[in-house]
């Protein structure tokens, strides 16, 4: 809370101009509005705005005929000086609490000499009732902003615990409350004049958030607690627009929990309720919604929705809470409905096979369950938990042994699956261990190979780069004698079919140096063809060259 004093204000340090004020039914003064401030403060730094102009004889004309008296007797500056020294404290703080329009013509000849060690202060702002007024309180905020309030005690006292214990410790009673170092001084303004209304809330209604918050902070340190109440209020009704408006919101609101203040219902917009809705549980139903949506834009688009939110979370260390108990058991979720997903997959795959009639209405089914397989893989890759759904997925040898039976069109998109797990372990995303990544290349390579030309032409976005880098990557962790057996049975088809097979060049180049080229741990050996004897070419006819050669 900014210093506060009882001070009387000097006279000549600082001049106040009245502004007019507005009194409401409730008797409540309006308070300037913030571009009064602003102009005030903008007006008192630029110099060239200070400067006399046209209106300096308007003004000494308006001075000239109030003071005709005076103009026509020509006192001297002496007698002048010596009426304002033969004036009591209590006539002088009386005269200065008056607007001053402009000083006497004599001050401008001779300049007044401030008190030492007093800040500078700029002309600023008085309102308020001054008439009916009991109480001054000068608020001294910064760049030389000063405002009068002319104010009422029983007010201040009823409304504000910080006022009410400054004015009740004055002994004797003085009429002038000055606060220095106010930070906000256009909020003070308007908080204490908001101990003059009756309903809070109507005078918020039409306040920005930021604003709103501006006043909470200042009726808190002014132990303002209705007004407290009436911006709580506010702040759980209204929308907060965007991210850093919620962060300011909760953040202020938070504080004020600290102090006793009621806050929950305004924060309940942002605390979920554990014990009643654990965040696995709706995660697990918000699951389930999407797998069983029928409409294929609006699931699609929810996918993309709660994978993005999901990566989110998890770059935060956030999904669904922080807890390392809590993401094990979100991963089993994740893998439970991969599981059902698998069962209903499988179950088309034995309809379409017994009953080959049916495989036309079959082929959305299957198409629909092996994107929400792909989709869940997708989850558990960026969770980094995928591991385990690679050892599910050589686990499927049944599904393996249909899939050959069914048409491609039909079948095509369960290969977009083993490409996914390739792309995978070729990026480092899937660490299986070598009977994994072996019975993966045995059990489901020659699928993907058969539906290759499909899955160019007929499933969406594919790049066949990737793919051809993730399944070489994949073959070259295996042991060299199994690299040979797969790469072998690979170049058959490729030699076949061209480019409705992967080329897998890149990996088939590297297994042949480390067979022929440079064989690591064979002592005295070099390989069968000397390295200078390896042609020097980008394309695959030089590697079938070489092949002709031998």
């Amino acid at each position: 809370m900014a210093e506060i004093r009882v001070s009387r204000l000097e006279q000549g340090q600082t001049k106040f101009k009245t502004v007019p004020i507005a009194v409401t039914p409730e008797g409540f003064w309006c308070c300037p509005s913030p571009t009064v401030f602003h102009k005030t403060i903008k007006t008192q730094q630029n110099p060239i705005l200070n400067k006399p102009k046209s209106s300096l004889p308007t003004q000494t004309t308006l001075v000239e005929k109030k003071q005709t008296p005076v103009t026509e007797k020509k006192p001297s500056s002496n007698s002048t000086s010596s009426r304002t020294d033969n004036l009591t404290p209590e006539q002088r703080t009386h005269s200065s609490d008056e607007p001053v329009l402009n000083p006497p013509l004599t001050s401008e000849k001779q300049p007044r000499s401030k008190p030492e060690n007093a800040p500078p202060r700029k002309v600023s702002i008085e309102f308020g009732e001054a008439k009916t007024s009991d109480l001054k309180v000068i608020l001294l905020g910064k760049q030389g902003l000063a405002v009068k309030l002319s104010v009422h005690r029983s007010v201040l006292v009823e409304n504000s615990d910080f006022f009410a214990r400054k004015i009740s410790g004055q002994q004797p009673i003085f009429p002038c409350l000055e606060i220095d170092n106010c930070e906000d001084v256009e909020i003070y303004v308007e908080t204490i004049g908001l101990m003059y209304c009756k309903e809070l809330k109507q005078r918020l209604i039409k306040q920005s958030v930021s604003r709103v918050l501006r006043i909470l902070k200042a009726g808190e340190q002014l132990g303002f607690t209705r007004c407290v109440q009436s911006c709580l209020e506010y702040l759980e009704a209204v929308p907060w627009v965007g991210e850093d408006e919620e962060d300011k919101v909760v953040s202020l609101v938070s504080h004020l929990e600290g102090e006793g203040i009621k806050v929950k219902p305004v924060l309940k917009r942002v605390s979920p309720d554990i014990s009643s809705n654990p965040p696995n549980d709706t995660f697990s139903h918000i699951l389930e919604l999407v797998l069983k949506s029928k409409d294929e834009k609006a699931r699609r688009e929810m996918k993309s929705i709660v994978l993005k939110l999901l990566r989110e979370n998890n770059n935060n260390n956030n999904l669904p809470s922080t807890s390392s108990t809590s993401s094990d058991s979100c991963s089993e979720t994740i893998y439970s409905s991969c599981r059902i997903s698998l069962d209903s997959l499988l179950s088309f795959f034995r309809q379409a096979d017994q009953e080959v009639e049916k495989i036309k209405s079959l082929e959305k089914s299957i198409a629909l369950e092996a994107d929400n397989l792909l989709w869940l893989l997708d989850i558990l890759l960026d969770r980094q938990a995928a591991d385990e759904f690679a050892v599910i997925w050589v686990s499927q040898q049944e599904l393996a042994s249909i899939h050959k039976k069914l048409p491609v069109v039909s079948r095509r998109h369960v290969s977009v699956i083993t490409a996914r797990l390739f792309v995978g372990i070729g990026r480092g995303e899937i660490l299986p261990n070598k009977e994994t990544r072996y019975l993966l290349i045995k059990i489901w390579l020659e699928a993907l190979i058969e539906d290759y030309r499909w899955l160019q032409h007929g499933c969406g976005p594919f790049d066949r780069k990737v793919v051809e880098e993730g399944i070489g990557r994949t073959i070259l962790t295996l042991p060299l004698e199994d690299q040979r057996s797969v790469l072998i049975s690979w170049l058959g088809s490729f030699l076949r079919a061209g480019d409705d097979c992967p080329n897998l060049r890149g990996a088939f180049e590297v297994w042949w140096r480390r067979t022929f080229v440079r064989p690591f741990g064979v002592a005295g050996e070099t390989g069968i063809f000397p390295q200078a004897d390896i042609p020097v070419g980008s394309g695959v006819g030089g590697i079938e060259g070489v092949l002709d050669c031998d």
